[in-house]
């Protein structure tokens, strides 16, 4: 499967196109939209068949069943229906707000919270916090993501940007896709990583064996590379910083599960749970983009939190 030039950001993929290949061919069409548009929050494939039954997928330019077979050279289209008006309220939850003005706010994100509500869980994540304190978000990405331009994993803690208005987020949008966004990430992987530097090129798309995880892959996959530096070394251990060149989900815990590395604590890619952590020992520690309104470059850093700094004490120890 060939995905088209129009490589859409992640959290304002309202469309996609793709060219059947020779190994995806025989495929059934809901199986294959469902790999390949089912995301961390999980679209369900009887939400997919409800898509291609309700005219949301096309294949050569017309309507199709959602038992299609699939072959070499089909051109398959879906445009994502806007999400349906949902409860999702306004709460009084605790930020740390990094830098904010009338067009952009950036947060130090907890580790253990959601960024966005998803159905069946409509509370409780940054989104709610930010319509709290906010009062006023883009509304790009619909009811769902009011100001989420990017996110990072619910157990991963670091800088998060968000937009006031349209305009900012549309700037912000731009700015992501053309990779200008500075995206610095500080992690412990497992063992000692033996060079310097380097940087991980490998595509990433739906694992075949379980829609829920990523992997490294040729088969409905999109590139993903991700730029490292070694900053200390330890027994079994070793401190990374990491930068983002492009921005899948879970890059940087695929990428380092696939070289050997694992991250600590990662429970989907990793060990589990292990020396403290409770979830995977990533921290979004730099962010840097031009302010939509005036150009001006920012750049943001935030801390270790405390469970990752206790994390390096006791590798040092």
């Amino acid at each position: 499967m060939n995905p088209s030039n129009r490589d859409l950001l992640p959290d304002e993929a309202d469309s996609q196109e793709w060219t059947i290949d020779a190994e995806t061919a025989g495929e059934r069409l809901d199986k294959f939209l469902t790999e390949a548009l089912g995301d961390e929050e999980g679209i369900s494939r009887s939400q997919i068949q409800q898509w291609i039954k309700d005219g949301h997928a096309q294949v050569n330019g017309r309507g199709a069943k959602p038992n299609l077979k699939l072959q070499t050279g089909y051109q398959v289209t879906v445009v994502i229906p806007e999400p349906e008006e949902a409860a999702i309220l306004p709460e009084p939850i605790p930020l740390e707000i990094v830098y904010e003005d009338a067009d952009v706010i950036v947060i130090n994100k907890p580790r253990g919270m959601v960024v966005h509500p998803a159905p069946g869980h409509t509370s409780g994540t940054v989104v709610n916090a930010l319509m709290y304190h906010c009062k006023d978000l883009s509304g790009i990405n619909g009811v769902l993501r009011p100001g989420i331009v990017h996110r990072i994993d619910k157990d991963t803690s670091g800088l998060l940007m968000a937009a006031k208005n349209d305009a900012a987020h549309a700037s912000l949008a731009a700015q992501l896709k053309e990779h200008s966004v500075t995206r610095k990430y500080l992690a412990v992987v497992q063992g000692r990583v033996p060079h310097d530097q380097g940087t991980v090129d490998a595509p990433i798309g739906r694992d075949a064996a379980d829609r829920k995880l990523f992997t490294v892959t040729d088969r409905n996959s999109k590139q993903a590379v991700t730029h490292f530096v070694v900053l200390e070394r330890f027994a079994a251990h070793t401190l990374l910083e990491l930068k983002l060149e492009t921005g899948r989900t879970h890059q940087i815990r695929v990428h380092m599960k696939f070289i050997g590395h694992p991250l600590v604590g990662d429970p989907q890619y990793g060990r589990g749970k292990g020396m403290g952590m409770d979830g995977q020992a990533l921290h979004a520690a730099a962010l840097g983009f031009d302010h939509p309104r005036t150009g001006e470059r920012l750049e943001f850093e935030a801390p270790l939190p405390d469970d990752m700094g206790k994390l390096l004490q006791r590798l040092h120890s």
